[in-house]
């Protein structure tokens, strides 16, 4: 047996540690203070479909245990310490997700976070390429709007489209049995079933017929996300400054039909981020995923004061394993899961 070897080669760890100096050096240029946070938390995430993993520790002596988090993103953490002042911050940390395993997935990654105050969304976009384009060695990038690939490739309108004319669409793209997955997962919550279930099939179709066609040659940048799948972005004219007020001011960068990044212009307002995320345990209750504690730290420091600003998460290992042209992130990791 030979599972005791790392799963990366020196040579390729030697270029993942140039990568790394180099995404430093980006930082660095720019003067953007690198930072570190907790890998284990009392709080996490309340999202539908990423779960985190779990630990139990007494938190006062030698009391009984508390149920820790480790961290799906540093995302949390990093929002506190802007409440808190601190100026431009970006982090490479070791992320957490009780998640599938495969080329692309493993239970241990390493993210790239990072958040610009007072940055449009826009403005954002354009570093993140401006990043990609320096590890890719390439001279463009490519930006488009969530409607307008739907339009492109099922010729449908994704932000007013009827659950009905999505799920005629999955069947005609072979698709039914995702259909009939989603639609016994929400049964059993009637009230908010439409959404949910329309929600899930337009991830559906994004995953299985949009995302392995694009940004094929050179990174694609996919903007305005429905609103409801803002998570914690702004939507767009959400504070009445025009905008349609359906789209969500997030985006994603993919290259070679790989999700590298997800980024938002950021929600500042607690009281409406509360309601997301008590909407999101409401539909992990009727999927019968356990409900999750909202993060009361992150909420308090919205309500002191979360500035302006705009946030983006890149998946490193990917991120890597594209720029050295392998096919799996176990070949630019020193020990995936199944060597661990």
């Amino acid at each position: 047996m030979n599972d005791w070897q790392p799963s990366a080669t020196v040579d390729r760890l030697r270029q993942r540690a140039a990568i790394i100096k180099q995404i430093r050096d980006f930082f660095s240029s720019r003067d953007i203070l690198e930072v570190e946070t907790p890998a284990l938390s009392q709080g996490t995430i309340t999202d539908v479909y990423l779960d985190a993993m779990t630990s139990a520790h007494p938190l006062q002596g030698s009391g009984p245990a508390s149920t820790l988090y480790l961290q799906t993103s540093p995302e949390y953490a990093m929002k506190r310490m802007l409440a808190a002042g601190f100026p431009d911050i970006y982090q490479i940390a070791k992320c957490f997700r009780q998640d599938e395993i495969g080329r692309l997935h493993n239970p241990e990654f390493t993210m790239l976070e990072w958040y610009r105050r007072d940055y449009s969304m826009q403005q954002l976009i354009d570093e993140v390429a401006e990043l990609l384009r320096c590890i890719f060695k390439l001279s463009s990038t490519k930006q488009v709007t969530y409607q307008a690939l739907f339009l492109q490739y099922l010729n449908i309108d994704p932000i007013n489209v009827s659950e009905q004319s999505l799920s005629s669409i999955c069947f005609k793209n072979k698709l039914g049995d995702y259909v009939t997955q989603v639609k016994k997962a929400h049964e059993s919550d009637s009230s908010t079933a439409v959404d949910d279930i329309k929600d899930a099939l337009l991830q559906i179709l994004f995953n299985q017929c949009i995302e392995p066609h694009i940004g094929q040659y050179v990174p694609i940048c996919v903007t305005h996300f429905p609103a409801s799948q803002a998570s914690l972005a702004k939507l767009n004219g959400g504070d009445g400054d025009g905008g349609d007020k359906k789209t969500a001011l997030r985006f994603e960068f993919y290259y070679k039909g790989i999700e590298l990044a997800n980024g938002f212009e950021e929600l500042t307002d607690a009281n409406v981020q509360v309601e997301r995320f008590e909407n999101d345990n409401q539909i992990r209750k009727s999927l019968n995923k356990p409900v999750r504690p909202i993060d009361k730290r992150f909420i308090t420091a919205l309500e002191v004061g979360l500035p302006a600003c705009s946030g983006v998460a890149l998946g490193l290992d990917r991120l890597i394993m594209l720029a050295l042209g392998c096919d799996s992130i176990s070949d630019v990791m020193s020990f995936d899961i199944s060597r661990a």
